[in-house]
């Protein structure tokens, strides 16, 4: 028995020894091996990063460690660089790509190279590369393509040595990249990117792969996701929780993107020699469908199938005190001109908005109190958004179908057509609101225009308007009972407004129908038309053509309205004023009798 246990002993021995010497030649191989093709190895990598690019590229690191029992090696701060000798003149022969790349590495690694496979099979598999901490410039030309070369260009399968018929690599991750966009005709950096992260799924280059319509340049996916963006400057910061896509999905996803203004809102207006509107955007999620990445990088052009925004909150805040920019006109800036300014054709078939609450407000420095309309819970879609010339010959309107719940009462449905190729952007819209008591516009009128609605009831307004960038003309519907006004002065140091019991009194009795229809009379309809001044926005022309209208119906459009630029007049004089009465009142002040 004693016997049997020491010849197992001895055969175990026999076994661990002849494991550990095999182990010994395989380290003692590959270390032979490694020291012995390193060199040769490096030079290898660089001829055919040279020759496949046909010149356009050359390689450079610092270092090479390769393991060859374990099929992995990883290359040490790497930089890739383009010859622009080369690409000039591939680009005067037409033959040029109409992207550059730069390119350097902190590390390069690759994983489980299936050597064996590769020297019987002519086929190399890889589990995974990585890329740790690179630096991407991309320079976009644009480049004229020989549409008389009879060479085509050389796909990536064409270009691999003779001898592999295939390479697939299972996973490439780029991780924490910098990648910068630049224009090569300006040498400007058109977009920034920091700390990208970027995922290749099932990269296969072979015969059969390019022609893969289930692959997106012989990939099975390419996502990328962009966490923690911050962008800060003085007036605001700019952030989002992350940024992805995916190029199979074809879709874009922007979560929790914020647009923080610095300063609370009157020191904000102030900081600033004309008057400018101040954000406050909260995007729980902005999602683009069915985009076409292929068509953007071919042909630098953006389509997509569908842009949803929402749920979200918007803020924006105008002081009246500061003067209009001298020589601006905001017609520029309405939504369709302002979608002639993109530098790309782009063209976005619906876009959706999910749930979005906007509230606009103003500081009037008459009243020196704040009014602010509120549209909540805003839904609706815009469809055909496009600045594609061979879209826009199909069809040059924008049609959005919109309804929100009005200062937080009544629901309003508005559509508006917007024609994308008028000189003067004509646009049409029209609508209709739901009942309403009155006097929920009291936190607009008040602060705005020193008028209290002491009673009313609305039963409904209809609206049909043509516009453009110099104004609007159409016809207004309003339906009220039981209307009385109360006009009122502005309160000394901010105090509440007072009535002017005279004027309101004649108001009321002289001015203001307090219904429509009048007991035994028809429906009264106001004809409006209203000349935009060019400091009024887009959002000012919609309603002031609408709020001209119930003023027309209700006995007020004796009283003109004022233009921003007479408002303005008003506001200088107001200040001065209050700037003599201060003066008067130090003057009259008594002196301190001293003792």
């Amino acid at each position: 028995m004693a016997q049997e246990k020491s010849v197992k002993r001895n055969w175990w021995k026999w076994v661990g020894g002849i494991l550990a010497t095999l182990l010994l030649i395989g380290i003692g191989s590959g270390l032979y091996l490694y020291h012995k093709w390193k060199p040769i190895l490096s030079e290898k990598i660089k001829k055919v990063v040279v020759n496949s690019s046909q010149g356009l590229y050359t390689l450079n690191f610092k270092d090479i460690h390769l393991n060859v029992l374990t099929g992995t090696a990883s290359i040490d701060e790497a930089v890739l660089t383009p010859d622009t000798t080369v690409f000039s003149m591939l680009k005067m022969a037409g033959l040029a790509p109409a992207n550059l790349f730069q390119v350097k590495v902190k590390k390069l690694q690759i994983n489980h190279v299936g050597l064996l496979n590769a020297y019987f099979n002519k086929k190399v598999n890889i589990k995974s590369i990585v890329l740790d901490q690179p630096s991407i410039n991309m320079i976009h030309y644009k480049v004229r393509k020989r549409k008389d070369s009879l060479k085509p260009d050389l796909s990536l399968y064409q270009l691999l040595p003779r001898r592999i018929k295939s390479i697939q690599v299972n996973a490439i991750r780029i991780v924490n990249a910098d990648f910068d966009y630049v224009k090569g005709e300006t040498s400007k950096t058109l977009n920034r990117i920091r700390k990208l992260n970027l995922n290749v799924k099932d990269l296969l280059i072979d015969s059969l792969s390019q022609f893969d319509t289930t692959r997106f340049y012989h990939t099975k996916d390419i996502g990328f996701e962009l966490t923690g963006y911050q962008s800060k400057d003085k007036m605001y910061l700019m952030k989002a929780d992350t940024i992805s896509g995916s190029a199979t999905g074809k879709t874009i996803r922007i979560k929790g993107l914020k647009m923080i203004p610095l300063h609370p809102d009157l020191a904000f207006s102030r900081m600033f020699k004309y008057g400018k509107d101040r954000y406050d955007l909260n995007f729980s999620e902005i999602r683009f469908s069915g985009v076409d990445f292929l068509r953007l990088n071919e042909e630098e052009a953006f389509h997509a199938k569908a842009l949803t925004i929402g749920p979200s909150k918007v803020g924006i805040f105008l002081n009246r005190e500061m003067p209009a920019v001298p020589g601006l006109d905001k017609g520029a800036n309405f939504p369709h001109m302002a979608l002639k300014k993109l530098t790309l054709p782009a063209t976005i078939d619906t876009v959706k908005l999910d749930n979005i609450d906007l509230a606009y407000t103003e500081y009037n420095p008459i009243s020196q109190k704040r009014g602010t309309v509120y549209f909540q819970n805003l839904n609706g879609t815009i469809r055909n958004v496009t600045t594609d010339s061979s879209s826009l010959v199909k069809s040059n309107h924008a049609i959005a179908n919109l309804n929100a719940l009005v200062m937080k009462k009544t629901k309003i449905n508005l559509r508006i057509d917007f024609n994308l190729t008028d000189k003067n952007g004509a646009f049409s819209y029209s609508g209709a609101t739901g009942p309403l008591d009155l006097k929920a516009l009291n936190p607009v009128s008040v602060p705005l225009g020193l008028i209290e609605i002491e009673s009313g009831n609305m039963q409904k307004v209809d609206f049909n308007f043509s516009a453009n960038r110099n104004g609007s003309s159409g016809k207004v519907h309003f339906y009220y009972t039981d209307l009385k006004l109360k006009l009122l002065k502005e309160g000394k140091n901010g105090e509440a407004p007072k009535k002017k019991g005279l004027l309101s009194f004649l108001a009321n009795n002289l001015l203001v129908k307090d219904a429509n229809p009048t007991k035994g009379e028809t429906a009264r309809t106001a004809s409006v038309t209203f000349q935009r001044s060019p400091a009024a926005s887009f959002f000012n022309l919609l309603w002031k053509g609408v709020f001209v209208g119930m003023r027309e119906t209700a006995g007020l459009g004796i009283v003109p309205v004022k233009t921003p630029e007479k408002a303005m007049e008003a506001i200088r004089d107001k200040k001065k004023e209050r700037k003599e009465k201060s003066i008067a009142r130090k003057e009259k002040k008594p002196e301190k009798k001293v003792s």
